[in-house]
């Protein structure tokens, strides 16, 4: 994980890009973020990290093994802290990094937790189709169906998909570009959605499959229409 950083998803909104295009991005506050541990393979860690933390917090409302942990390495307590492993970026204790770690046009991937939406059948949990609404149908349009298995083995399946708690689970959303980078106001610009309802706390890290040599698509480019430049126009018969 070459850099990281801690952040808050603000909400959605568009913006135009270069092209005149319109991009759909989630807004991040993603800074400043403050370096409280920095870890190395030679000392007895036995690795390589960044330990970063984001969204002071008052003391009375710290554990005393956090309030320690931030008195050691003589850090401020923050709501939020993340470890980042081979942090290609040279820092101390101490030190703030904020978005300028990314640049317009780079990879990210988000990690968050989903919205939460409580107890779901399996309609909208799982995307079953349900019973019959007509031909004698009562009281199954949107149920399972069965779940055991007759008389052998006469058990329910380990995984079956069942109603049940959905969402509020950690996903990452991979190779999202970054539109945007407001190093004033400590924003972030991403295209398109990432995990999380507005308030909640995101982690942005350097994307781990960009392609190489990634080239703008052309539905980025100004729209022309094919073969334009090479029809001639038809005289009028």
């Amino acid at each position: 994980m070459p850099v990281g950083l801690l952040g808050k998803k603000l909400g959605m909104t568009r913006v135009y890009d270069a092209q005149g295009v319109v991009r759909p991005v989630t807004v991040v506050l993603a800074g400043p973020n403050r370096v409280l541990q920095v870890k190395s393979q030679a000392g007895k860690d036995g690795y390589n990290a960044v330990q970063l933390g984001f969204d002071d917090q008052k003391e009375h409302r710290l554990t005393k093994p956090l309030l320690g942990h931030f008195k050691k390495h003589n850090g401020a307590p923050v709501k939020r802290v993340r470890e980042f492993r081979n942090f290609s970026k040279e820092v101390k204790p101490g030190d703030v990094v904020g978005v300028d770690l990314f640049a317009p046009g780079d990879f990210v991937d988000a990690i968050g937790v989903t919205k939460g939406r409580g107890f779901e059948g399996v309609v909208k949990r799982h995307g079953f189709r349900g019973g019959d609404a007509t031909h004698g149908a009562k009281g199954w349009h949107r149920r399972s169906g069965a779940i055991g298995q007759r008389l052998f083995p006469g058990t329910v399946q380990r995984g079956l998909k069942m109603p049940g708690h959905m969402g509020q689970v950690r996903r990452t959303t991979q190779n999202l570009e970054v539109v945007q980078v407001r190093e004033a106001e400590n924003l972030l610009l991403i295209s398109g959605a990432i995990p999380g309802a507005e308030g909640d706390y995101v982690v942005i890290r350097e994307s781990k499959k960009r392609p190489k040599g990634w080239k703008p698509p052309e539905s980025l480019a100004p729209m022309k229409r094919k073969g334009a430049e090479t029809r001639k126009a038809e005289p009028k018969k």
